[in-house]
């Protein structure tokens, strides 16, 4: 029995390996080659790496028990293209969903990346970038010195804060995952007074990053997590033992 899971998250991983230690044929579908080499290997685990187009989703699709949507909450145009390529390939699909977070007092929610830039236009020093190069562009109309990005080390990544101009002294280039502990000494080394994050929750490293925040007191600016409906990773599971039970 095969299932595809449209991974890159830690419950992707998770879910593909457990699913390959109990006997399934696994195909793991991930964006980047980071994605794959957070992906490791696993027998039993057949991991694709690079974006897939309509057409090549489907012809991964064709065969499988089910599909398994594992990306990050915030790749809505990978969600959207998933269900449709499962309607098109005929393939059960279930949405594994990351429990969110609820806002506290004194934090900042605001709708995208455009709209944080918004905000922080308005507001003075220095801002630590959490959410990743694709968002970067939104800040290109701020003071390039006030930009600390913690980005990924790679080419792309250095050359997206380039392209803004951004001094090479303030770029952070690691990966994660990052502890309280860790987030705190960044806040405090570049003395950071606004962290700007989206809501990846547990597995994401949110509560660090909230925890050095409130401890620094400095203000969380925290981009919306889009509305979807799914499932848990329990409930996902479950669902994927009863078919192989079934087989």
């Amino acid at each position: 029995m095969r299932f595809v899971v449209f991974g890159g998250t830690t419950e992707g991983r998770e879910l593909s390996q457990t699913l390959a230690r109990l006997g399934a044929e696994v195909t793991v579908c991930v964006a980047t080659a980071y994605g794959s080499e957070q992906q490791g290997q696993e027998p039993g685990v057949d991991t694709r790496t690079g974006r897939l187009s309509a057409e090549e989703m489907v012809r991964v699709l064709r065969g499988a028990e089910l599909c398994v949507d594992a990306t990050h909450p915030y790749a809505t145009g990978v969600t959207a293209a998933a269900r449709e390529a499962c309607a098109g390939a005929g393939v059960p699909y279930r949405r594994l969903l990351r429990a969110g977070s609820r806002s506290e007092a004194g934090e900042t929610v605001v709708e995208d990346a455009a709209a944080a830039a918004a905000y922080l236009a308005e507001q003075e020093g220095n801002i630590l970038l959490t959410t990743g190069v694709k968002d970067l562009p939104a800040y290109a109309g701020l003071e390039p010195q006030r930009l600390h990005p913690r980005i990924l080390p790679s080419h792309s990544g250095l050359d997206a804060c380039e392209a803004l101009r951004i001094p090479h002294r303030n770029i952070i280039a690691m990966q994660g995952p990052f502890s309280r502990e860790l987030n705190l000494a960044l806040i405090r080394q570049f003395d950071i007074r606004f962290l700007v994050t989206k809501d990846g929750g547990g597995p994401g490293g949110f509560e660090e990053k909230r925890q050095a925040a409130r401890q620094a007191g400095v203000t969380m600016v925290i981009i919306r997590r889009p509305e979807e409906q799914g499932s848990s990773y329990e409930d996902v599971l479950a669902e994927c033992r009863r078919l192989l039970a079934q087989s």
